[in-house]
């Protein structure tokens, strides 16, 4: 008599924004995508698309799906697809990604593993940041 609906639409992972003017001291973890636009000192772990703006700053450990940076990122950095560098983009630090895209202007101050971490995972190898997290 009473059905459950069933909704046609899949869930779309959730935005999180961390505004400019905004510091944050501590680890972040989500599994929707994030823009950053502020300062973050500490981990930042997604399963998404992690975006950092102009004006965004991160020092820490950084593993995401894919990244498109425009501030600054001292740290580590693991992408296990496409990690994309605006001409605005400051890395250093290490970096282990899949694909790289550099526009013209960016900085780039890094060692950088290209291999790809599913490259990695299916030697049976774990990153640095893996080992530590688990």
């Amino acid at each position: 008599m009473f059905a459950e609906k069933k909704s046609n639409q899949t869930q779309q992972p959730q935005r999180n924004l961390i505004g400019r003017g905004t510091e944050i001291t501590g680890d972040i973890t989500s599994d929707g995508d994030f823009r950053i636009d502020g300062k973050v000192e500490g981990n930042v772990k997604t399963t998404g698309r992690l975006i950092v703006g102009k004006d965004g700053v991160i020092l820490g450990t950084i593993i995401c799906a894919n990244a498109d940076i425009e501030g600054k990122i001292s740290g580590k950095l693991t992408c296990s697809e496409t990690l994309s560098l605006k001409s605005t983009a400051v890395i250093d630090g290490e970096v282990f990604i899949d694909k790289l895209s550099v526009e013209p202007g960016a900085t780039f101050n890094a060692s950088c593993s290209m291999k790809g971490i599913k490259a990695l995972k299916s030697e049976g190898k774990q990153t640095k940041e893996e080992k530590s997290a688990s």
